[in-house]
């Protein structure tokens, strides 16, 4: 899998964000949806990554710098053809080394509390992430989960 810097102008990439706020929505309070779009992606604290096998998009993921020392993993999100096989792990670990590289000493990130978002809450506990509670500008909510990874 090739995993590049993306300026997030392509079609498959914007489909892919489209399908991920619109699940977003669809899972949760309006309130409560943390998903950003395009626009905030391209925010020059944020680095958008996606993921290709070929010339398949198989996913995407987003570093954003809360500080010099604490990023956020953003819109993180596999593509329906690609799913259990293996993308997010991939994608996860290209996150946490990309970083490691670049100076960060902890990784955090916000996910939901419903069942669509246990394959996810797994996911990050299987790579070492912990409960914390809520870390930038979030406050607590019933359907926003916080963790945090320590590198």
């Amino acid at each position: 899998m090739k995993i590049i810097i993306d300026d997030l102008t392509s079609g498959e990439v914007l489909a892919l964000l489209e399908e991920h706020l619109s699940d977003m929505y669809a899972t949760s309070p309006p309130e409560s949806v943390h998903a950003l779009d395009v626009d905030a992606l391209k925010a020059s604290n944020i680095t958008f990554f996606s993921a290709w096998r070929g010339r398949a998009l198989a996913g995407c993921v987003a570093i954003k710098e809360l500080d010099a020392t604490h990023a956020e993993l953003k819109s993180m999100r596999t593509a329906q053809r690609f799913r259990g096989k293996g993308v997010a792990s991939e994608l996860l670990l290209f996150a946490l080394e990309h970083a490691k590289m670049h100076g960060f000493t902890s990784v955090s990130l916000e996910t939901g509390t419903q069942d669509y978002f246990f394959p996810a809450r797994t996911l990050y506990k299987k790579f070492g992430f912990i409960d914390c509670g809520p870390f930038a500008s979030y406050s607590h909510d019933p359907n926003s989960h916080f963790m945090t990874l320590a590198l």
